[in-house]
């Protein structure tokens, strides 16, 4: 059964009036390109994929940033981006007004500004004419020759460029690329350390996520041990003391030993880890500490479209507006007068009856008198859908881990982590918290309400450790807020005792069955988009640069590769379906169980027809009626339908 009915359902527009405003955190992303420009950036190579043409790695971390952009502007059209240039000589211009106070050889490429098609171009001609001279982006972007410009001024510029460019509800990253793993290698690199360390906490502290890219080669070897594993900040729960004391690669470094798996690697980052909501997680009286919740499961859908209007010389943008209008005054109505009410039939008030009206609650007393309607005001909406209750998570109690069953997960789980800006100490209780539910192998039960406008349920807390596998793919700590069902919820399926393989059978699908399963044993979704959506983007994309097109160069990368797997287990495939016919079983008959079907009803007044046949509606009737009353007439019931209604309209004209 739904938790209410139609009416209680209050349009989009006067939903998000009724929401908290912190869902709209985050909507935006704000991304910071900040590449290293430093000598052996800038030193060039042979470019792998192309004879005969040399690259560097600045090219290609220009070139990850370009393709970035370019997929932004489809898919998230109102996010910002922007690229930041250090270790080089070259200086900011005079006419820029964001970044306006960045370090001394820190160079803004291009400050941080919503997508446009003119701010790509600018460095896809940039990136023409670097593969056409490689020399170009030398003469460009000069390199330092003397010394590096030290990361904490890196991460000030960062923050003062963020700062004038980013909007305060956006999510902001920078990331950091650079194939330098220590950056201050002469004395009084402890103190630049530390002031790197320090600028980089002030640069958190605004909301900034710092993601960082470092470019390995054989030549060139990166270790995060000589810099950065004292710089950034690690991001797995536990005590800060502890966390310092640890000399392991940072979970969040990404050492990429090829300078072509940059953009791939981006990919899987430019997405930003938008929080569902904020809310408080009360563990007892007086006990509260702050989280965040995530989706682990989303659908990516087409963007949405917008209006415009055509003036002419230009195209504006169209704003919607919803406006509620009298219709006896031709006016528009204040939406806070505007009440809600249940669709009973025909009682109601009647008409004229004043008194009734004023105890229905449209004005007045809140009195409903019997067979009247009664009317609600959004405010009572939300109390009723909620209970009064503020957005939140209140703990109740604690059950064995084996309580959860299969069937109780019936919709997709979230994912709740501390909140360490909400409420101080949130990180440090979350994790001791979690590290004693799994010691002891429990689950926590809570009532959580996500949001103002939506209603409460019973979840589930079912604790994670943090895990990290051979592909690099880590399982964060945190709980999984699981809704629980209630009881009309959960319905027994009918068992049905079918044949069962026998053992020679399931060894046999076993054998091509291990040759066929997904490398390295993960699957990562990012590396295998829709190709309904990859295909419609890719379209608009060559559009938006006018770029000519090519539908057979779109590669759908779910197609299953069918040559290889004949390679590796078609023999097995051939050995199983042999033994699958040969089996017992194969031979057996199951007669098919088919139910009765209840006829529809076409039975039909000829009045009902005159009517139609007199308003000109006979094309509103069913085929199957249409033949029903000509066969009642002894007329011809063949052909199509508009031939049967042209037959019944001459029916009529002749009688």
């Amino acid at each position: 059964m739904p938790p209410y009915e139609d009416w209680n359902k209050i349009d989009e527009e006067e939903d998000e009036e009724l929401q908290d405003a912190s869902i709209y955190e985050m909507k935006r992303d704000v991304i910071l390109f900040c590449i290293d420009c430093s000598e052996s950036m800038l030193k060039l190579y042979d470019d792998p994929k192309y004879e005969d043409v040399q690259t560097c790695h600045l090219y290609t971390a220009l070139e990850a940033a370009m393709q970035i952009q370019k997929k932004k502007i489809i898919v998230g059209p109102n996010d910002s981006v922007g690229i930041l240039l250090f270790n080089t000589t070259r200086k900011s211009e005079t006419t820029r007004t964001q970044g306006s106070e960045i370090k001394r050889n820190t160079f803004l490429f291009q400050p941080i500004s919503p997508l446009s098609a003119s701010t790509v171009q600018e460095v896809i001609q940039l990136l023409d004419a670097a593969r056409e001279e490689p020399g170009e982006l030398r003469k460009t972007f000069p390199p330092l020759t003397t010394g590096r410009v030290p990361m904490g001024d890196v991460f000030t510029s960062c923050n003062w460029v963020l700062r004038d460019g980013a909007p305060k509800t956006a999510s902001k990253r920078v990331f950091l690329i650079t194939d330098e793993d220590d950056p201050h290698p002469a004395a009084g690199s402890k103190q630049l350390i530390t002031s790197a360390r320090t600028t980089l906490i002030d640069l958190t502290q605004a909301g900034v996520a710092v993601e960082p890219f470092f470019i390995s080669t054989e030549e060139k070897p990166f270790d995060v041990s000589n810099f950065y594993s004292s710089v950034l900040l690690p991001t797995n729960l536990g005590d800060e003391d502890e966390l310092q004391e640890e000399s392991s690669v940072l979970p969040e470094s990404i050492s990429i030993s090829r300078i072509e798996d940059l953009l791939s690697q981006m990919r899987f980052h430019e997405v930003p880890k938008r929080s569902l909501f904020s809310i408080p997680f009360k563990l007892g009286d007086g006990f509260t500490i702050g989280i965040k919740g995530y989706g682990l499961v989303t659908e990516q859908k087409k963007g949405s479209y917008k209006y415009f209007v055509d003036l002419g010389d230009r195209m504006e943008v169209a704003t919607v507006r919803t406006s509620y209008v009298d219709e006896d005054r031709q006016a528009d109505i204040d939406k806070t007068k505007i009440v809600y009410g249940a669709d009973l039939g025909a009682g109601g008030i009647a008409d004229g009856d004043e008194d009734n009206e004023e105890s229905s609650g449209t004005f007045g007393a809140r009195v409903v008198k019997a067979g009247s309607r009664p009317f609600y005001t959004a405010e009572e909406i939300r109390s009723f859908r909620t209970l009064g209750l503020e957005p939140g998570i209140r703990l109740l109690g604690f059950k064995d881990r084996s309580e959860l069953r299969f069937e109780d997960n019936v919709k997709h789980s979230q994912f709740i982590y501390p909140d360490e800006m909400s409420y101080s100490g949130s990180k440090r209780t979350f994790s001791a918290l979690l590290q004693t539910m799994v010691k002891k192998g429990k689950i926590a039960i809570a009532l959580a309400l996500t949001r103002r406008n939506a209603s409460p349920v019973f979840c589930a807390l079912l604790p994670q450790e943090e895990r990290n596998d051979e592909t690099g793919w880590a399982d964060p700590a945190g709980f999984h807020l699981i809704p629980l069902p209630f009881a009309d919820d959960i319905r027994m399926a009918p068992i049905d005792e079918a044949f069962r393989a026998s053992d020679e059978l399931k060894a046999s699908a076993r054998a091509w069955i291990d040759k066929l399963v997904v490398k390295n044993g993960a699957y990562p979704p990012d590396s295998y988009p829709n190709p309904a959506l990859a295909y419609h983007n890719a379209q608009l994309q060559a559009s938006a640069f006018r770029e000519q097109y090519d539908p057979d160069s779109f590669e759908d990368l779910t197609e299953p590769k069918v040559g290889s797997m004949h390679k590796r287990a078609g023999k097995l495939m051939k050995e199983w379906k042999t033994a699958i016919a040969e089996d017992d079983s194969a031979s057996l008959v199951i007669p098919a169980t088919t139910g009765s079907k209840r006829k529809a009803d076409v039975s039909v007044d000829e009045a009902e027809i005159k009517s139609k046949y007199d308003s000109g509606a006979l094309a509103k009737l069913r085929v199957d009626q249409l033949k029903e009353f000509l066969k009642s007439k002894g007329q011809n019931i063949s052909g199509k339908k508009a031939e049967l209604v042209e037959r019944v309209s001459d029916w009529f004209d002749a009688h």
